[in-house]
This record gives C-alpha cells, structure tokens and sequence, in this order.
C-alpha cells in the first residue's frame, strides 16, 4: 500500500543530559502513519515510546529530526492532534459534560453546539447519566472514557493515546479496548498509540511498530490483517495468536538485551 504518510515522522532523535553524561532516549526513528490508519507503537519499558509521543504531540522538542501532519512541520501542541493519557486527566472541578466540553468552549464553540457535541460523544463512550457528575464519582475506565470523548470532540486530525487502559484492571482494560474499536469504526480518526502490552497492540492495530530497548529504534513492523469490526473472540483465533507469538519474540529479545546491558552497565 503506496499511500502517502498523514502522519510523517523522519529521523527522530531525543536525547537528555544529567548528572554530568547523556541519555539516548529514542534514535533515528522513521516512520510513516497513513490517513485513519490504526498504528501502535509497542516496546519494552524504558524504550521511549512515550517520549516519541510527545514529540508528535508538540510537548516535547527533538534532539534531531521533524514531524510533520499533512506536510506541516509540528513545533508545538495544536488542536490538530488529541492527546489521552494513562493518568486521569480530568479537571476535577468540572462535570463530565464540561470536561468534554472544555476545548469547544476554548476554541469558541458557541454554547448550544459544545451541548449537542458533548451530548454526542456521551452517548458514544456510553456515559448517558452521568452527564454531571464528577471525576471523584466515576471509575478508572469511566475517567478514561471521558478523556477519550473529550479528545474526539475537539475532532482532531490525529489521535494520540498513551498507555491508556495502563492503569485498569484486566476486565475493565478488555472491555475498553472494544469500546475504542468501535469508536474508531464510527470517526475513523488517524491513530497513534502507545502500549507495553502485546496482546492489546495486535488487537486494536492496522500495523505495530516494535521498538528496540534503549535507544529505542524500530526493530519491526507488522501487519495485522484481522478483519474489522472485532471483538474478543477474535483474541482466541489462530491468526492472532501466531501475530502475537511474532510480537512476543521481538520484545523478549529485548527485554534481554536490557537486562544484559544493566548487568554490564
């Protein structure tokens, strides 16, 4: 597939200094993201998937390199790109309703309209009644939720996910996974996720990208040609199972580089 890159990021370099030497976080990366593709970046802990995510999202500056999102170089953070973190990012002090619609009101969305899209993805990330309640009231998956309707309502371009069931229990964590397949199916939005765990890279992917431990390069890509929409069943199959066992290689080999190293070091 020859279609050029939404999302086009080239030579990608971070680096950080402390204590008198430096640490090579993320080397040379090159990658292309095309136009609504679901694309993972999976790797071991400490790879530094995450500091090329906020790279892409404009809040952190590369040591070398570029991004650009439809042919714009990216220097900062933009209404363009949506971010959603593991941690909960909600502001406590607002309901769920006003969360969601905290970036159309910053953006200058007329009232009437942050209702009815707030109302929309409410319903979407099935939230209904729990329009005004707060943060403190919902459970991790619910916060989640909210953070990922909040990021779809501001319709960005790219949809950037950090670890973001990280923190869920393994029930809960499976249950939004298929949530945020099927949001993908209805929005179609171009998306960039980051996670440490396999099983869940192979099931919401178009394609997964492994990354070597540190400095983290990109060791392999893999196609994931599983059929949409999916649903857990899909995770018993052979063809995912065999993806899987791919993906499970690539990242022993360097989990044990890294314990290797730290032995060494």
């Amino acid at each position: 597939m020859n279609e050029p890159a939404k999302l086009h990021i080239q030579g990608i370099s971070k680096a950080y200094r402390g204590d008198g030497h430096e640490v090579v976080a993320i080397d040379g990366i090159d990658l292309g993201i095309r136009n609504r593709e679901f694309a993972t970046i999976l790797g071991p802990s400490g790879c530094g998937k995450s500091t090329l995510l906020r790279i892409v999202a404009g809040l952190a500056k590369p040591t070398q390199g570029s991004v650009r999102l439809d042919g714009r170089t990216i220097s900062g953070p933009g209404r363009d790109r949506g971010m959603v973190f593991q941690s909960y990012t909600l502001f406590p002090w607002l309901t769920v309703q006003q969360n969601i619609q905290f970036g159309l009101q910053l953006g200058g969305v007329s009232r009437p309209e942050q209702d009815k899209i707030a109302q929309q993805f409410v319903h979407r990330v099935g939230l209904r009644g729990f329009e005004h309640a707060y943060p403190k009231a919902l459970s991790g998956g619910m916060k989640q939720r909210v953070a990922i309707a909040r990021a779809l309502a501001n319709n960005p371009d790219v949809l950037l996910l950090d670890e973001p069931f990280g923190a869920l229990d393994a029930q809960t964590r499976a249950l939004m996974q298929e949530l945020l397949t099927q949001v993908w199916e209805e929005f179609h939005k171009t998306i960039l996720f980051v996670t440490h765990d396999v099983e869940e890279a192979i099931f919401l992917s178009d394609r997964v990208f492994v990354m070597t431990a540190r400095p983290g390069r990109i060791k392999a890509e893999i196609d994931v040609p599983l059929e949409r929409p999916r649903s857990y069943e899909l995770k018993s199959s052979e063809t995912f199972l065999r993806l899987k066992q791919q993906a499970l290689d690539l990242i022993r080999e360097e989990a044990i580089k890294a314990t290797q190293y730290k032995d060494t070091d």
